[in-house]
């Protein structure tokens, strides 16, 4: 693995879900998020992302929008410069206040497109906000103002938004997901850290684990491992950035008991490991517990 240079410059939390300002000079794993997941280029060299093994440009006139759930990985070149990346994961029922549709951002096709030409107006709020967020410390009510309004000019120009809706067949979809995938989803989300790995959940589940596997990936669109690092990953990102264990702690809770184990897990996922996580969400002026 290549040694990793990236770091991150600013961490905020809040009920909108998450938005990270990082500085990348190293990859990224395949991984995925349950949120709507935008990502903006802030400065230094063009770059790309692998969204559902497809190459999907970063620069200053191109967006990356990633639906929910659709795994994704981030590339950079040896020889390539550093990108600073103005990251957003938006959680659905908070895009909800301002359209109720909005909620649909929760579930695959919110997104007709996975790159986008960025208007003067996403890039301008876009540059505000991280601006916002490095500089001297705001309200936290202006930060998430900065935010909805960005978040507004990204979807009313990326989505249907006057139409789009969880449609009918989806939630038929959801409620034919085969019990024994169902069964396996509920012991992941329970305790991701225990749940174990492909083999076990596929004996839970009373399956042979080709066909657990292909069952799970056709109902859910990730894989069973991808979705256990999921639900690893947001226990490990709530409790980096605003709980008070020791990190070494975290990680034995979540099914590391080496300590690099855990720091080399959350960087390849993250952009950063999780003692500079915790520091950056904490710096003032960062909008922490909004909504």
């Amino acid at each position: 693995m290549l040694p990793t240079m990236s770091n991150a410059l600013r961490i905020a939390h809040g009920a909108f879900g998450r938005v990270a300002l990082l500085d990348m000079d190293a990859p990224l794993v395949r991984h995925a998020h349950p949120h709507c997941h935008v990502l903006l280029k802030a400065e230094g060299a063009d770059t790309q992302f692998l969204v559902c093994n497809e190459p999907v440009p970063l620069t200053d006139q191109s967006a990356v929008l990633i639906n929910a759930w659709e795994p994704h990985a981030y590339v950079h070149r040896s020889e390539q410069s550093r990108t600073v990346i103005l990251a957003l994961y938006i959680e659905p029922d908070w895009l909800a206040r301002f359209r109720p549709n909005w909620a649909a951002s929760g579930g695959p096709g919110f997104f007709d497109h996975r790159c986008g030409e960025v208007s003067p107006r996403i890039r301008r709020l876009a540059r505000a906000l991280a601006e916002a967020m490095t500089g001297a410390p705001a309200a936290a009510a202006e930060h998430e103002r900065l935010l909805s309004e960005l978040m507004i000019a990204v979807i009313e120009r990326f989505t249907p938004w006057r139409t789009l809706a969880v449609s009918l067949r989806t939630l038929a979809q959801r409620q034919r997901t085969d019990f024994r995938i169902r069964r396996a989803v509920t012991l992941i989300e329970q305790d991701p850290a225990r749940a174990g790995g492909v083999d076990l959940l596929a004996r839970e589940a009373g399956l042979s684990r080709a066909h657990f596997f292909r069952l799970f990936e056709h109902s859910l669109h990730v894989s069973p491992r991808v979705f256990v690092n999921v639900m690893r990953m947001e226990l490990a990102v709530a409790e980096v950035a605003r709980g008070t264990a020791a990190l070494a702690e975290v990680g034995d809770r979540l099914g590391f008991s080496v300590p690099a184990h855990f720091t080399r897990f959350f960087r390849d996922h993250a952009g950063a490991p999780p003692r500079e996580f915790r520091a950056v969400s904490r710096l003032n002026g960062v909008f922490e517990t909004s909504g």
